[in-house]
Parts: structure tokens; C-alpha cells; sequence
């Protein structure tokens, strides 16, 4: 077995492992840990491949940003986790279902799968010397699959506006500002003029 061969299995095991345990540990704190670690390993198979590019937008991007704001959000909050799972049963039919159907897709599309070995010894498209894998990658994306970009866009849209509603929570006595109730103030309403007699306070 080569060393490629050897770093391929290596990487792609611990990133199939730390996925698994994204979605199975009980701690939050570790399973985003466990995210930066298959976002490491992910890493490592984009150099195999020689995409060096994205290998830098995981580490750089998705470790050095979004996994690290996870964890300080996830650490921050005060989550009460036994309330949360009060309502698990009333859910679980539902939950069951959707994931019955998501395993039935997946038997099918393995169930379908073949190996094509003429896939495997047909050449790889040629590039030209002189572009870069940058270059290369930003010419495929907004060229070719400029809709599945935007679309991907939207749906990242989509999950921070869900993200931030999940997260929104009305607190009482906390005093908020009324921004259409300020702007319909008069001078009437925002001042009272108090006629003061000498030696007296208010």
C-alpha cells in the first residue's frame, strides 16, 4: 500500500468517525470539537486530491471561524437540556418516520450504485498549465454551477434566520426600545413643562 493510499484511509476513517460522534456525544462542547476535527481530516483529503485551495478555506474558514463560534455560542449558553427533552416522546413518531424514509432513500441509492472500473481509467480533463486551482475552481463555480452557488447561498440564509428565531427568547422586565413608538413621539408627548415656585422642588 502506498503512502497516498495509507493518508487516504487514515483521513477518510477519522473523518467518518468524528462525524458519528458530532451527532452521538451528549456534550454539545464536544461535538463541535469533534466538528473541527473532521473539518481537519477533510482538510487533509482535499491536499490529496490537490485542491489546496479548498483544504485552506476548511482550516482557515470553517475552524478558525464558524466551528470556533459555535463553540463560544454552545459554551455561552445556558441551555436547560432536561427541559428540552421533556417533549422527546410527544415527537418521536414523527421523528421515527422522517428517519425510516431517509434510511429507505439511502438503501436505494446504494441499492443502485455500481462500479463503473472505465470511469476509473479514463483520463482527467486536461488544464493548462499556466491557470492555478483557484483560478481554476472560481472559473467552474461561477460559470457552470453559478445557480447551485446562489442556491447554497440562500439555503445558508435560510439557517441563520432559522438560527437566529430558535435562539430569540423574550425576557421579562428587560426594557427594549419601540422604534415605531419613538418615531410617533410629539412635543406634546416628549416634554412636560412643570412651573417650579422658588424654594420649591419637584
Amino acid at each position: 500500500m502506498s503512502l497516498t493510499a495509507l493518508a487516504f484511509y487514515l483521513f477518510a476513517s477519522i473523518t467518518v468517525f468524528s462525524g458519528f460522534m458530532v451527532i452521538a456525544s451528549r456534550n454539545p462542547v464536544h461535538s463541535v470539537l469533534f466538528l473541527i476535527l473532521a473539518f481537519f481530516n477533510a482538510s487533509g483529503l482535499f491536499l490529496l486530491l490537490g485542491a489546496e485551495f479548498l483544504a485552506m478555506l476548511l482550516i482557515i474558514i470553517y475552524v478558525g471561524a464558524v466551528a470556533v463560534l459555535f463553540l463560544f455560542v454552545v459554551m455561552m449558553l445556558d441551555i436547560n437540556y432536561t427541559e428540552m427533552r421533556e417533549g422527546f416522546l410527544q415527537y418521536l413518531p414523527i421523528g421515527a418516520l422522517i428517519g425510516l424514509i431517509v434510511l429507505v432513500e439511502l438503501i436505494m441509492v446504494v441499492g443502485v450504485w455500481q462500479v463503473a472500473p472505465e470511469i476509473i481509467a479514463t483520463p482527467a480533463v486536461a488544464v493548462a498549465p499556466d491557470l492555478t486551482n483557484t483560478e481554476a475552481l472560481g472559473a467552474v463555480l461561477y460559470t457552470q454551477y453559478i445557480y447551485a452557488f446562489q442556491t447554497a447561498g440562500i439555503v445558508l440564509l435560510i439557517a441563520m434566520i432559522g438560527a437566529i428565531v430558535l435562539t430569540l427568547r423574550t425576557r421579562e422586565g428587560v426594557k427594549r426600545q419601540n422604534i415605531s413608538q419613538q418615531n410617533r413621539r410629539t412635543p406634546q408627548t416628549a416634554i412636560e413643562i412643570k412651573k417650579v415656585k422658588v424654594g420649591e422642588g419637584l
